[in-house]
């Protein structure tokens, strides 16, 4: 390869923007002329490499973008400690079926039994598939859904919010809605149905809706939206805070009392 080539060669890289392919050719042909490669072999090696280093940038920005308030995976999940948890249903659901299908995922059960931990992996598992993905809280949700309302923006915030194809709500039932909140709530849930998948989390059954909402009738309409096409996963077990805390050897006692 004379220098005119070698020069135009790395020109062109740089200017189609092909930064790994750019930055490991030298040596890529040093061990390739050292080993007797053949050029499909070289040309394959190399356009593998930029094609993973994209892919590793988009799911960096894509997690970036969810808004996961930590990174949990399904690897760490003790699913010995709960043991109402059927893995096979979480397996077949980290296939990610359920978001090609538009269908929802419900965690039920009391605080710090691993619902948010599934959900934040259950959306990691789709944003490394290449999907879109947003986390948040229902608290933070509701009151950004209410300014926009107020602001007469609502309609732009839901189809915002509409454009994920996986939308994480955690913490339903933590604090109950006002009207305002529970009508905007209602409007989200009712432009996802059917397009894209929902994951919520709530520490309350689903008869305990109505409280929640303030209005049995808006809880029902939201939840006959919810459970046309859903999993739930109803989870019984200790609290992983109290567990660490027992194995520090402090008392955990009735904290009602």
């Amino acid at each position: 390869m004379n220098n005119f080539s070698y020069e135009r060669l790395h020109a062109n890289l740089q200017y189609l923007k092909l930064n790994t392919i750019e930055e490991l050719l030298d040596n890529c042909l040093e061990i390739a002329a050292r080993d007797d490669k053949t050029t499909m072999e070289v040309l394959d090696y190399l356009f593998e490499q930029e094609k993973k280093h994209r892919e590793a940038i988009a799911i960096e920005r894509r997690t970036k973008n969810a808004g996961f308030p930590v990174k949990k995976n399904l690897e760490e999940f003790d699913f010995e400690f709960q043991k109402s948890i059927d893995k096979k249903v979480i397996e077949d659901l980290a296939t990610l079926r359920f978001v090609h299908n538009s269908e929802n995922v419900v965690f039920l059960g009391p605080p710090g039994i691993g619902k948010s931990h599934l959900a934040i992996a259950l959306g990691i598992e789709a944003v490394k598939a290449g999907f879109s993905v947003y986390f948040t809280s229902t608290g933070n949700l509701i009151e950004r859904l209410k300014t926009a309302n107020r602001e007469g923006v609502l309609d732009k915030k839901l189809r915002e919010l509409i454009r994920y194809k996986v939308l994480i709500i955690d913490e339903i039932g933590y604090l109950p809605f006002d009207e305002e909140g529970a009508h905007c709530l209602f409007q989200l849930i009712s432009r996802r149905y059917e397009k894209s998948s929902t994951i919520l989390t709530s520490n309350k059954s689903y008869g305990e809706w109505g409280e929640i909402f303030k209005d049995h009738v808006i809880a029902a309409a939201v939840l006959d939206r919810i459970l046309h096409h859903c999993t739930t996963i109803n989870i019984k077990g200790e609290s992983y805070r109290l567990k660490e805390r027992k194995k520090q050897g402090i008392k955990t006692g009735n904290i009602f009392q």
